[in-house]
């Protein structure tokens, strides 16, 4: 049986109760949660605020409000978990809107190329979580899209070294993960490409007016980048919009189900509620 979040008397919230409640209803995907679900995911989202270092940049100010939106989401992954797979880290550092990022990449022929990036989140092993104000306010958020969740995913991810799409796993239900999230993968790859046949020769896929063709995509075209950015990809819509995955991707979807260890909220119900076998 769950605690009652605030039945502790020995813990004092660092949020109150009034800013947890306000934060999550801008956060529809959280509307299946039970009472008892909810304070579960308060509660964890508190001590996630108490051990982590939030710090605001380029004179971004850290608030309650703040906090909130940036812990409930960071929290969902790690639900059944705990907080032990975010111990590597204690700072989440928040800029006031997108950020610019040099890259580096060296081609099969050894050639370097470089290049600058506009970012709204991004994670390093055993480093901070730095997020974009704007991507995480969740007053401005869209369906199935988390930069939270993204980042945090990539935590997850990085358990075993670099991110690579394979979270840390015993070797037989490493090999079944790798298996299915390459399938899913590659069939997504074949979706964009054929969604991206359709554009017209005189629109610009980058812009905006492709936006309807991308739309009919169960995930955010970025998901092609590597298996990395599928994986967590994947997982906001899983947690956002889980009709996307399981619809789509039945096998992932159920693999993700016993990765987070717990049901979506597919037929708004207690996502924690007890598995059903």
């Amino acid at each position: 049986m769950f605690r009652h979040w605030f039945s502790r008397p020995e813990k004092k919230p660092v949020v109150t109760r009034s800013v947890w409640e306000a934060c999550a209803a801008q956060m529809p995907f959280l509307d299946a949660f039970s009472p008892e679900a909810r304070d579960r995911l308060f509660d964890l989202a508190d001590s996630f605020a108490a051990r982590k270092h939030f710090t605001g940049t380029h004179g971004f100010a850290i608030t309650d409000a703040v906090r909130a939106a940036i812990a409930l989401q960071a929290c969902l992954p790690i639900l059944r978990m705990g907080l032990g797979p975010y111990d590597d880290f204690v700072e989440v550092i928040v800029y006031p809107d997108r950020f610019i990022t040099p890259r580096s990449h060296v081609d099969d022929s050894g050639v370097v190329h470089e290049s600058i990036e506009e970012l709204s989140g991004e994670t390093m092993p055993g480093g901070p979580v730095v997020l974009a104000w704007p991507d995480v306010d969740p007053a401005m958020g869209a369906p199935g899209l988390s930069v939270v969740i993204h980042e945090f995913v990539h935590k997850l991810d990085m358990l075993d070294g670099e991110a690579d799409g394979i979270p840390p796993l015993p070797a037989a239900a490493r090999a079944l993960w790798a298996q299915q999230m390459q399938a899913a993968y590659e069939q997504f790859c074949e979706m964009l490409e054929e969604v991206e046949a359709t554009i017209p020769t005189d629109i610009d896929p980058e812009s905006e007016a492709a936006d309807d063709f991308y739309a009919r995509l169960p995930l955010d075209a970025y998901a092609a980048t590597d298996l990395a950015e599928f994986f967590a990809v994947a997982s906001e819509a899983f947690f956002t919009m889980p009709e996307a995955i399981a619809h789509a991707f039945p096998d992932l979807y159920a693999m993700f189900e016993d990765y987070f260890g717990w049901e979506a909220n597919l037929a708004h119900h207690d996502p924690l509620s007890p598995r059903q076998g």
